[in-house]
């Protein structure tokens, strides 16, 4: 996890140069995992160049709605977010825990040791920081801790990217979680592509960041750069697609816990989970054990799960939700009230995937302001 430290001046990457910072990371071991264009997504993936990311590609985004469109720029991050979170690299959906061999009579079980890999994330956004921040509460403290998750953060380097352009689902800003990275990086980055000039305004976060950006070709950043990529960001924020008020929030779900509106939502959700499978903290997740058919070898692997199936909250006798309406607003609360008795936090950063990704485009912000009024 980057270890915060003063922040270095800012410098100047010209947009030519970008590849150095590739290849600075390379040469330090780093496996490099970011944006790529497929299946009409912008989609994360392991990387090996600049020439890579989604060059000239944006996207446009409402409730229930994500269509790319190109362009003929050069900008390299003028989009907001894909479907896919940095948890898929860091609490992948599917782990084998271990393996029983049977040999005769006795059996062996042997735990899935696996190689942690230095990983560097290029692109990553304030909110998806803030994410990461929250699963760091939820996994590496309390009584149940995730090894594999915390070798995962101490073996990632964060390339941070300013967002310039808000998204039409985007709420981080009245979150505070965005849409300018604040800590938790070792670089950071704000593109700023003009008429005539493609550049980024870069700053490190960490020691890691500064040893780094002493491999790439910089410049130092004048008053003017800093004043346009500064604006560009500000810009964003004033533009944002949606608003979640989040004074007395959490007091105002709880006293209506039986509000009638939690019914008119169950008539639109298709209980599909997506929501869960694109959120950036979700971590709910279940154990499932197979045999082969033979009988001679058995595992345990842990799977992602979601809230929103009848089996997830089954015990002996049924389940306790088996509702739509108890499903969804289960979900929605642990997000916006639970999280906070749990882990002094709200479980949403703002990022706006539920409500692009929801088939009926059911909108987090609008469904917490209904319930909110009694």
């Amino acid at each position: 996890m980057p270890k915060n430290v003063p922040k270095t001046s800012a410098v100047v990457i010209d947009g030519k140069d970008l590849q150095q910072l590739f290849t600075a990371l390379k040469s330090q071991g780093y496996n490099l995992k970011g944006p790529v264009v497929r299946d009409s997504a912008i989609v994360l993936d392991e990387i090996t160049s600049a020439d890579e990311l989604p060059v000239g590609w944006h996207d446009d985004q409402d409730a229930g709605r994500y269509r790319l469109t190109h362009g003929k720029d050069k900008a390299c991050f003028d989009y907001n977010l894909g479907l896919q979170s940095w948890k898929k690299f860091l609490f992948p959906p599917t782990r084998k825990l271990w393996e029983a061999r049977r040999d005769g009579r006795q059996f062996t079980v042997h735990p899935h040791d696996e190689v942690i890999e230095k990983q560097a994330f290029i692109g990553v956004r304030a909110c998806e920081i803030k994410a990461m921040e929250v699963q760091d509460k939820v996994l590496t403290t309390g009584e149940h801790k995730d090894p594999f998750y915390r070798q995962r953060r101490e073996n990632l380097f964060i390339v941070a990217v300013n967002c310039t352009r808000a998204g039409g689902t985007c709420f981080c800003a009245s979150m505070k979680t965005g849409p300018r990275v604040e800590s938790g990086f070792d670089l950071a980055l704000t593109e700023i592509t003009e008429s005539k000039r493609h550049y980024y305004v870069a700053e490190s976060g960490s020691e890691k960041g500064a040893e780094v950006l002493k491999e790439i070709t910089t410049t130092e950043a004048g008053q003017p750069e800093i004043d346009r990529a500064s604006k560009a960001v500000d810009k964003a924020a004033a533009s944002m697609g949606r608003k979640l008020e989040m004074k007395g929030l959490k007091e105002d779900l709880d006293k209506n816990f039986d509000h009638p509106h939690w019914d008119e939502i169950a008539d639109r959700c298709l209980t599909c989970g997506n929501c869960t499978m694109v959120c950036p903290t979700c971590f709910c997740m279940n154990v499932e054990d197979s045999t082969s058919l033979v009988g001679d070898r058995a595992e345990r692997s842990r799977k992602m799960d979601t809230c929103f199936t009848v089996d997830f909250s089954y015990i002996h006798g049924g389940s306790i939700r088996s509702s739509e309406s108890a499903r969804y607003r289960q979900w929605l609360m642990h997000k916006l009230s639970y999280w906070q008795d749990q882990f002094g936090s709200f479980g949403c950063v703002g990022c706006g995937r539920c409500i692009t990704w929801c088939p009926v485009g059911i909108d987090i912000t609008e469904e917490a302001g209904i319930i909110r009024k009694r």
